[in-house]
């Protein structure tokens, strides 16, 4: 199956499984995505990821989703940068996420970081998506 946007795929997988109160989804594996899931396990949106490859060589990504008193940690997640629209800010214009309480997840030139990782180390790039 070839998918136009995989990233938005992923962000709504994951926002449909929190939805449902599933502990873990399935993800199709590439390595961009991996770097994403990466970010949101250091930042603490989510517990943890796994590779997985099944009986016909198909790798894929379980996510093990993280709730708070039965409430999803993440209570938004949002595309920003789209196939169709690119979205690119410089380090000094990166938008916060409700005043510094959530996230934003940039595609620098050192590769996929946090906002606070980005402005520390003044790179700019491609705004992926956000979350709170």
């Amino acid at each position: 199956m070839n998918l136009v946007d995989p990233i938005g795929d992923m962000l709504t997988r994951i926002r449909n499984g929190q939805m449902r109160s599933l502990n873990k989804i399935k993800i199709p594996f590439s390595s961009f995505r991996f770097k994403i899931l990466d970010v949101l396990k250091k930042e603490g949106y989510i517990i943890d990821f796994y590779l997985e490859e099944s009986k016909e060589k198909i790798k894929s990504i379980l996510v093990v989703l993280k709730y708070y008193e039965g409430q999803p940690v993440i209570k938004e997640i949002k595309r920003i940068s789209k196939p169709g629209r690119r979205v690119y800010s410089r380090a000094i214009s990166i938008p916060k996420v409700k005043n510094g309480l959530g996230l934003a997840i940039l595609s620098t030139s050192k590769g996929v970081m946090s906002d606070a990782d980005a402005i520390k180390n003044n790179l700019g790039g491609e705004i992926i998506c956000r979350v709170f």
